[in-house]
């Protein structure tokens, strides 16, 4: 887990990140901090998604676009929009 610690935190600098302890099932605590040690996002990640480079790569992609809302980069409505301008249209017959 320490591997996969330093690689979240060279993708998501110059946030820091910290992987709590295992639960029951698996899970770990996902903590996000700022430059001044706040948490900025937490999120429960399970064995598989840190284990698995494509589901990895998900998760960071989800955390980027996270962070960007977080810092008033991105608003929701606009990730709405984009993800509705990705949906296959229907053809008329």
């Amino acid at each position: 887990m320490e591997r996969i610690c330093r690689l979240l935190n060279e993708a998501l600098t110059p946030y820091q990140t910290h992987l709590g302890i295992a639960d029951a099932n698996g899970n770990r605590q996902l903590t996000v901090f700022d430059s001044l040690a706040g948490i900025t996002l937490q999120r429960t990640v399970s064995l598989r998604q840190l284990q698995e480079q494509r589901l990895l790569i998900d998760v960071v992609d989800g955390l980027h676009r996270d962070l960007q809302i977080a810092e008033g980069r991105l608003q929701p409505c606009v990730i709405a929009a984009l993800q509705q301008r990705q949906q296959p249209q229907g053809t008329f017959a």
